[in-house]
């Protein structure tokens, strides 16, 4: 399960890192579409930073760093992470991340001092419900109100990508329209949209939906003749790939999901329409 996840990080990682993609993201979910930064003006920096242990000194890897460039200089830093699950502790996470920016920059590891914004990409399908608020997160310790007025308030800017309203699907541009229209419509799912990174975004449908075989997707295409500065649709490549006949193995697979997400409580209309399955698929699931 663990070397699962690590695979679904990196395909997600991967995937957000496109210069195109990570600009739009940026632009959607922090500005309301207003297009603030531009793909040419991003640099990616380093996800790891380093604090103090209890014996030595560790490192800590945040999934995307992007460095927003202007006039030769860092004008912000984005930190992006991607989240399959929800995190309770998240929050402490974030100060750990951002404060380790903070801290190279204090000691003058940077060129210039910039601000910086972290927020997490919340892949997952139960709502995320943990605190997103340092305050919230304490809310039951007993502290006089005098002491809650010296606590710095750190927010977690969390977007739940499976649950983005069609208003701001809507305001997408590049391949991430796609999978975000494909996470609310389901199987059912069709567009004329073209896709700009062909191989990336079958990786990316392919671990949201479950699968974990991404290692012939390039062969595939080489097979169809399919290339990378070819023009396809949606429509075009899912017919020819992400809906082609499933084997037995992914069916068994698709068994597992659908019990995973059961045992989490997940309603089953829901799970009907994102996976597309049967009764009797949900039935199997639910004896298990």
């Amino acid at each position: 399960m663990e070397e699962t996840n690590e695979k679904k990080d990196t395909v997600e990682k991967e995937f957000v890192a496109f210069p195109d993609i990570a600009a739009d993201v940026i632009n959607v979910l922090l500005y309301q579409g207003e297009k603030v930064a531009k793909a040419e003006n991003l640099l990616a920096g380093p996800t790891e930073t380093i604090y103090q242990g209890m014996e030595k000194q560790r490192s800590q890897y945040e999934d995307l760093c992007k460095y927003e460039l202007e006039g030769g200089k860092v004008n912000i830093m984005y930190l992006i992470a991607n989240q399959s699950r929800t995190d309770g502790k998240m929050l402490l996470r974030k100060a750990g991340y951002v404060g380790g920016v903070y801290r190279e920059q204090y000691e003058g590891k940077t060129q210039n001092i910039f601000p910086v914004i972290e927020f997490v990409l919340y892949w997952g399908y139960p709502r995320w419900k943990s605190s997103r608020g340092i305050r919230r997160l304490f809310r039951k310790r007993k502290l006089s109100g005098k002491a809650w007025e010296y606590i710095d308030e750190l927010n977690l800017h969390v977007f739940e990508m499976r649950y983005l309203p069609e208003e701001t699907r809507k305001l997408f541009q590049s391949d991430m329209r796609i999978v975000v229209d494909f996470l609310a419509e389901g199987n059912g799912y069709r567009s004329q949209r073209r896709i700009v990174h062909k191989a990336a975004l079958i990786r990316m449908i392919k671990v949201l939906s479950g699968e974990t075989d991404t290692e012939n997707i390039e062969a595939w295409m080489e097979e169809q003749g399919i290339r990378e500065e070819d023009e396809v649709t949606v429509c075009e490549l899912f017919d020819q790939y992400v809906r082609q006949g499933r084997t037995e193995g992914r069916a068994e697979e698709r068994i597992f999901i659908i019990h995973q997400l059961q045992k989490e409580g997940v309603d089953e209309a829901f799970i009907s329409r994102i996976t597309n399955c049967t009764k009797e698929e949900l039935a199997i699931a639910a004896g298990r």
